[in-house]
């Protein structure tokens, strides 16, 4: 049976905006104490952009001096910095605070992020109500990757009753807006007959849009259609080319599934130690079916 996961994701920094200003003159501007160029100083540090390189440690400086005059999008920023521990070491706690102050000013993003925190015990005890009114406030304001989290609870059932055709009204909303976590999760429903007709052409369709935005469970989910030849011809080659893909990206499912097609040939040409090398790299990751094929791989090859 292949295995089928809603995913759930929060949201990172929002949009980091290059300035127009030289990096002199916003550095002028933030050293005078303006907190809007504060916050695009800080932008311009954690995204490497004026060439002044990336730094994180300055980065987190200014976005904290911006916040502190209660930037919201600096706040936001600087909740995402301590979620990820980043130009700081990861506090969840500190994440949820500024997220907090944030989303109380309406800052969608600090909205949903806050959500996620909730949603995930992650700096708060876990509340799952908590959670789905944050999303629900970012979403208001057309947040695709709250909306995508709400089409989540929804299909995973967690703090509602679960809802399938719900959680189809809501990944569409996202991926009308081109969230890839959302396209691939709407490729899930189609998969599986959830909240919807099973259509594994639907499926693929939106599987494909979001592994062609980058995404690695959907370049894996593609790598499956093609492997068991849903949606589209069945094609082994093809599914070890989109299984690489996500492998590569550390997808643990990926990896896996990659390990399968070295250790029986399909796709590939068979390779016991490359088997090996994916089923160590899924397995390392906590992958369980992996650290099973892993130790069968080892037992045989031993045994040789």
């Amino acid at each position: 049976m292949k295995k089928i996961v809603f995913i759930l994701f929060f949201a990172l920094a929002g949009t980091l905006v290059a300035s127009a200003q030289t990096f002199e003159e916003l550095t002028a501007k933030a050293e005078q104490g303006d907190a809007e160029a504060q916050y695009e100083l800080g932008n311009c540090y954690w995204s490497g952009q004026s060439d002044v390189g990336q730094d994180y440690d300055n980065a987190i400086k200014w976005y904290r001096k911006a916040a502190e005059q209660g930037n919201a999008e600096a706040q936001n920023s600087l909740g995402w910095c301590y979620q990820i521990g980043l130009g700081a070491a990861q506090d969840h706690t500190e994440a949820v605070k500024w997220y907090r102050k944030a989303a109380e000013q309406g800052n969608s993003y600090a909205q949903d992020n806050l959500g996620w925190c909730y949603e995930a015990g992650a700096g708060v005890e876990q509340d799952y109500s908590e959670a789905m009114k944050w999303y629900l406030k970012a979403a208001a304001q057309g947040n695709a990757n709250a909306q995508s989290n709400i089409g989540t609870l929804y299909a995973c059932g967690y703090g509602v009753t679960q809802d399938y055709a719900e959680a189809v009204k809501w990944y569409s909303a996202a991926a009308e807006q081109n969230n890839m976590h959302a396209k691939d999760n709407l490729g899930i429903c189609y998969y599986n007959g959830y909240g919807v007709e099973q259509d594994y052409a639907e499926a693929i369709k939106w599987y494909r849009e979001a592994a062609e935005q980058g995404s690695a469970e959907g370049r894996n989910h593609v790598g499956v259609c093609y492997y068991y030849g849903t949606g589209v011809e069945q094609d082994y080659t093809e599914a070890a080319k989109w299984y690489y893909a996500a492998a590569a990206q550390g997808y643990p499912e990926a990896q896996c599934n990659l390990g399968c097609c070295y250790y029986f040939g399909t796709g590939v040409e068979q390779d016991y130690n490359e088997a090996m090398k994916w089923f160590r790299a899924a397995a390392g990751q906590g992958h369980e079916i992996a650290a099973n094929n892993l130790k069968q791989l080892e037992n045989f090859m031993n045994a040789q």
